[in-house]
């Protein structure tokens, strides 16, 4: 199994941010799911999310809806979750899981964490869940061996920042704007200040989501940040290709961009 700690010590030892994709399993289908990470992987992504579907997205914008909403329509479970971990980390890339909190708590925690660790994934990010409630979970995942990754945003107090970045071990999140997730024109110039904020409470990695649709914006992030993390640009070119083989080229494509784009650092 990659490590998040492995894959930032290289980042940083090559002078560059760290790329991180995100796609969520079922989507487009189950096992295209894997592939299309995997083409991300082969592209220049360092680390792939893989979002667990959840029929109250409350973060996420129309374009990772759609995809969730067919992630679901296909059936997918727990398990294909899981399978998609599995099948993810066997590329080499270091394999999240981002997913709300109720299904975790449904699962059940300790089983949860114990079931993605054997699965080959590195940790969580769990949008939903505060500080205040996080104890069992982070409890969990540290008997496990599995990271726990927390959000800051820019509405977020230095006390707020303080008390999320304690509870993460992998990266910091950092989301770059207020609102849901979606590929934007411009990244929000807030991001770059909330990376300072954040690194003054901790020595991890901060990473910026949330707005990054191009190579260009990938750069100018990767200025600033540990990681960029990519999310529903590469969903929009899957969800815009004629068939799965055009997806994979086209995210392949884009991914690659971003690559240079991190490499470059404006």
């Amino acid at each position: 199994m990659t490590t998040l700690q492995t894959v930032f010590a290289k980042a940083k030892a090559d002078n560059r941010a760290a790329l991180i994709g995100y796609l969520p399993a079922g989507f487009p289908t189950k096992d295209g799911a894997v592939a299309a990470a995997a083409a991300l992987v082969e592209a220049g992504c360092d680390v792939i999310e893989i979002g667990l579907p959840y029929s109250d997205p409350l973060m996420d914008g129309p374009t990772i809806q759609d995809a969730v909403h067919r992630s679901l329509l296909n059936g997918t479970r727990i398990a294909d979750v899981l399978r998609t971990v599995e099948g993810v980390a066997a590329t080499g890339a270091a394999t999240l899981v981002m997913t709300y909190w109720n299904p975790i708590d449904r699962y059940g925690a300790d089983r949860f964490a114990r079931d993605l660790a054997s699965a080959g994934g590195t940790g969580t990010i769990t949008p939903d869940l505060t500080p205040e409630e996080s104890e069992p979970w982070r409890t969990a995942s540290a008997e496990a061996g599995i990271d726990t990754v927390f959000l800051v945003a820019p509405s977020s107090t230095e006390e707020r920042i303080k008390a999320v970045a304690a509870c993460c071990t992998g990266f910091v999140y950092a989301a770059s704007l207020m609102g849901v997730t979606g590929a934007r024109e411009t990244v929000n110039v807030a991001a770059e200040d909330l990376v300072k904020r954040t690194r003054e409470h901790t020595d991890l990695p901060v990473c910026v989501g949330l707005g990054v649709g191009t190579g260009a914006q990938a750069a100018q992030v990767a200025g600033y940040a540990d990681g960029v993390i990519v999310g529903s640009a590469f969903i929009r070119r899957i969800l815009d290709a004629p068939d799965e083989a055009a997806g994979l080229a086209s995210i392949g494509e884009l991914a690659r961009s971003m690559a240079e784009g991190v490499r470059s650092r404006v």
